[in-house]
């Protein structure tokens, strides 16, 4: 089934007939244009909500074993990820990820939208969390404006005969942020994790989450799993100083950070 046509005709309609979800800072949307909209994580009603919202198309990157699923409910969801617009991100490592990558810039060059969630995961508790520098590679190596997105209340929870639903969710979306001056500097790792904690920080302020100042994933099956993380807890994303000198065309090698 084509996209607009699920969206419009199937997809959103149920989705603000049933969960009535609300949207602030419609206006901050491009009308056209590239673009990522960089979103916290709290569970998989943000990839239903979010895209049902806004009038233009985004597409998610999404991991590829969602794809692949054999049994019927596996080819439902299938079905249903790639009639929403997702794209399937191998997380494997090797030119298979870099392909994946390379998949996201096409779209942005393309001049439409992507939908990055940062964290890499959803949130265990609620929490916002550090996110991965790989959003701001896409922001600086593209030259792509990058919109901070706050989702509230996307959680699931039971309803009658244990049919879950969403309590009303809701989408906050912020003014456009300009790391225009650090565009020659996609390579320098201090620069983008700057610009990462500078794009999460935004985020946190539409959200009003605590921040961890630890990846989730570390949290879910990493060397935290189980641990206290408390002492991680910080006020905002990064340290909040004064923000890195733009060196115009000295960018630097660098290692995912």
């Amino acid at each position: 089934m084509p996209y607009w046509l699920f969206k419009w005709f199937l997809f959103a309609p149920v989705i603000k007939l049933v969960c009535r979800p609300w949207l602030e800072g419609r206006e901050n949307v491009p009308p056209t244009g590239p673009a990522i909209l960089v979103s916290n994580h709290l569970s998989y009603g943000d990839t239903v909500v979010l895209p049902a919202m806004i009038e233009r198309k985004v597409t998610f990157p999404a991991k590829a074993e969602l794809f692949t699923g054999r049994s019927f409910g596996g080819k439902v969801v299938a079905w249903f990820l790639k009639s929403v617009g997702m794209l399937p991100m191998d997380r494997s490592g090797g030119r298979a990820s870099n392909d994946s990558v390379d998949a996201v810039g096409a779209i942005l060059e393309a001049g439409e939208i992507v939908g990055i969630y940062p964290e890499g995961t959803r949130s265990p508790d609620g929490r916002l969390y550090k996110g991965k520098t790989g959003v701001a590679r896409l922001v600086l190596g593209h030259r792509v404006r990058v919109l901070p997105v706050a989702t509230v209340g996307t959680e699931f929870v039971k309803g009658w005969f244990g049919i879950p639903y969403m309590r009303r969710p809701g989408i906050r979306i912020g003014p456009p942020l300009d790391f225009s001056a650090y565009y020659d500097q996609a390579a320098d790792r201090g620069v983008l994790r700057w610009v990462t904690d500078e794009i999460m920080a935004a985020v946190q302020q539409l959200s009003g989450q605590t921040y961890v100042d630890v990846y989730a994933t570390s949290i879910k099956s990493g060397a935290l799993a189980g641990r206290n993380i408390e002492e991680k807890v910080r006020p905002r994303p990064g340290t909040g100083g004064s923000a890195p000198e733009p060196r115009p065309g000295v960018p630097k090698e660098t290692t995912d950070g």
